[in-house]
């Protein structure tokens, strides 16, 4: 015991020293190597994040040629597996054949620039190449994903939207991505609520993907953009949206629930950060969480645009809804997920929510890690029996199609 406590002192040691370098030229652990090739296969095998949907050959052909902790590697070795399903989809025989290989590049494509696109070329470059590869893949999809477009201050936000055929306006939910996932992984698992009737709308969440600000106070305002839109589309019920966030983003549908709280109808917060999330004396711990494969802390300081741990922690404290004087305002119904283990968000900010302002509704897996995940409790099921149909039931509607 006091050897392994030892050793976690000196790798938050090691990790607190590098940070006077740019988080721009890092390779973070907490893996070497050889563990994260192997734990890179384990989740392909077992299709958990950020693998998921990746095929295990893929996997395997993009780790055979992985040999270096290099950012621009990781990047090349998953995007020579989406060039080749690119190249096969446009020699399709058929829009389903097109379709799966336009899925299966996207998928290679995301997990290239994961965790995130910001601080090298090449994972910037298989960021474009997913946004590509999803686009000729959402067109193929019944109903097909539509991009929009909605101007925003002196730039554009830009989202999509699926909606199911109905002779009448859809409710909706309003999906926002995570730290390291994007919009495409937002509407890519809309199909649950589409054969319920329900449409989607995905958007970056602030500091990652296309979003036009970084996260600060007052950075929600992309939603209530987005809000403003939805309520011109003769074919959304706006009177009938609820918000779904997700790990970093369960922060955003909380706000959303508080300051929009007489236009949504419920805020599912999935992963639940809001006040000990940004402390300090937390972050300095969590990021050396096993939980995400690696790169955690340049991935959370890139939607800062900070490079520096000092810099980093110093920016996050204002952000705490107890800082904001949120915690106790009146809100719209939010539903509060997460695991008793998570080593990413602190379970006591789940806590904290629930002793504070109106009532809420909680699901806490006492066995589960971040987002409340474990062996028994996948994200699928969490989503499919628990969040999903709480927010549909929010928006009036009874969930029959799983």
């Amino acid at each position: 015991m006091f050897y392994r406590s030892l050793l976690r002192v000196f790798a938050c040691v090691m990790v607190l020293s590098a940070v006077s370098m740019t988080a721009a030229g890092q390779s973070w652990g907490p893996r070497t190597l050889d563990e994260l090739k192997q734990e890179t296969l384990r989740r392909a095998t077992h299709n958990l994040g950020p693998i998921t949907g990746v095929r295990i050959e893929d996997a395997e052909r993009a780790m055979a040629s992985f040999d270096t902790l290099d950012q621009d590697l990781w990047a090349q070795v998953w995007m020579s597996n989406g060039e080749d399903y690119m190249s096969r989809a446009q020699r399709a025989g058929s829009v389903d054949e097109a379709r799966d290989h336009y899925y299966n590049a996207w998928r290679n494509f995301n997990v290239g620039r994961w965790p995130t696109e910001k601080h090298s070329p090449g994972k910037r470059q298989s960021y474009e190449n997913a946004l590509r590869a999803f686009h000729e893949y959402g067109k193929l999809l019944d109903p097909p994903v539509e991009t929009v477009r909605i101007p925003f201050e002196d730039t554009e936000l830009v989202a999509y939207l699926r909606i199911p055929d109905s002779d009448s306006p859809v409710p909706l939910v309003l999906g926002i991505n995570g730290l390291d996932s994007r919009k495409e992984d937002v509407i890519a698992g809309a199909d649950r609520y589409v054969a319920n009737g329900v449409g989607v709308f995905a958007m970056d969440m602030p500091g990652t993907g296309q979003s036009p600000v970084l996260i600060d106070v007052g950075s929600e305002r992309v939603f209530t953009t987005a809000l403003d839109y939805l309520a011109t589309r003769d074919d959304v019920d706006a009177d009938r949206i609820a918000v779904q966030g997700r790990s970093w983003s369960g922060y955003w549908a909380a706000v959303v629930a508080y300051l929009e709280r007489d236009r949504v109808q419920g805020a599912a917060i999935h992963g639940v950060g809001v006040h000990g999330y940004y402390q300090p004396e937390w972050q300095e711990h969590a990021i050396l969480s096993e939980e995400y494969l690696f790169d955690l802390f340049p991935a959370r300081a890139a939607v800062y645009a900070t490079e520096t741990m000092e810099d980093f922690l110093s920016y996050g404290p204002r952000l705490s809804l107890v800082e904001r004087g949120l915690i106790d305002k009146p809100s719209a119904p939010m539903l509060l997920v997460n695991g008793e283990l998570d080593t990413q968000q602190p379970i006591a900010d789940l806590y904290l929510m629930m002793r504070h302002g109106d009532p809420k509704h909680a699901w806490v897996n006492p066995v589960g890690g971040h987002m409340g995940r474990s062996s028994e409790w996948p994200t699928g099921r969490i989503l499919a029996e628990v969040v999903e149909p709480w927010l549909m039931r929010q928006i009036g509607v009874d969930p029959k199609r799983h």
